[in-house]
């Protein structure tokens, strides 16, 4: 189910691309009225051009292609220029305002850490205090427990063999 193959033409166009057409199609095109990049629609265009010495190779982009210089001299140059130098002027005031906000934020922070850091230290000597004072009361109340009251009828009497709590 093949088509049979036609034999296959390859002109170059105006723009020195290769383009490559079925005979029959290029016999159409010829005889038509239409240009032979409308007629012939099997037409592709070759990713390499049809003059090998013309350079070729891939396109630059638009930051790297010439412009058509400016006269130093020219009102126009001065005024690009004029405009750049305050934009560059602009853009350094930003970074050096962001880098000194920037290290505002960081002195912040690092008061800030002190503080919280004193207040850890204020804490933990409280916490060991209040530990302290609650052994102490831990002890004391062991040391005053009477023994239970015995069917007897004896009279209490401290208890003076305390543990102590440590």
């Amino acid at each position: 189910m093949s088509r049979p193959s036609q034999p296959k033409l390859t002109t170059a166009d105006h723009n020195g691309v290769s383009v490559i057409q079925s005979q029959a199609h290029a016999a159409t095109a010829a005889s038509s009225s239409l240009p032979a990049a409308v007629a012939g629609l099997q037409q592709v265009p070759q990713l390499v051009p049809a003059n090998p010495s013309a350079g070729g190779g891939k396109a630059l982009p638009p930051s790297k292609m010439k412009k058509p210089q400016a006269d130093k001299d020219s009102e126009e140059y001065r005024q690009r220029r004029e405009r750049n130098n305050l934009a560059v002027k602009k853009s350094r005031m930003r970074s050096k305002q962001k880098a000194m906000d920037t290290q505002q934020r960081v002195n912040e922070l690092k008061e800030e850490n002190e503080r919280l850091e004193a207040k850890i230290k204020l804490l933990s000597k409280e916490l060991s205090v209040l530990k302290d004072l609650f052994l102490e009361h831990a002890h004391n109340l062991a040391d005053n427990v009477q023994p239970p009251t015995g069917a007897e009828g004896s009279s209490p009497t401290p208890n003076n063999t305390s543990t102590n709590g440590q």
